[in-house]
């Protein structure tokens, strides 16, 4: 069983930077790929960034290419988003998410952080 909780969401101005990590627990061996999905109010939730713990090589929405960086940390089960130029509408509840099938199913979720990009 994998628990994952993310931490680092907090207020922060537009144009600013923040990092965002999520710890894994537990089985964390079984982990394949990690990803960060955010939820804005009245929107559905929607995919930021992943990557795959094999190679870490990560890919991202074309909201934030160029902007975000998706790490990770296999050895510590740890992943992280280093968000930049932030923008208002990056406002959201920020879910840290792991797939353990393989098959790019998203079935292990933290609790989420939230992030306000104030203006």
């Amino acid at each position: 069983q994998v628990r994952l909780e993310e931490s680092g969401g907090r207020v922060v101005e537009a144009g600013g930077s923040l990092r965002l990590s999520c710890a894994a627990s537990g089985a964390t061996g079984l982990v394949w790929l990690m990803a960060f999905f955010r939820q804005a109010p009245g929107k559905e939730r929607e995919i930021v960034a992943s990557i795959r713990l094999i190679d870490m090589i990560p890919t991202y929405s074309d909201a934030v290419k160029g902007r975000f960086t998706m790490s990770g940390d296999k050895a510590a089960g740890t992943a992280y988003l280093q968000m930049a130029m932030l923008k208002p509408e990056d406002t959201a509840v920020y879910y840290c998410a792991a797939d353990t099938s393989r098959r790019g199913r998203y079935s292990i979720w933290g609790q989420g952080t939230q992030v306000t990009v104030s203006t």
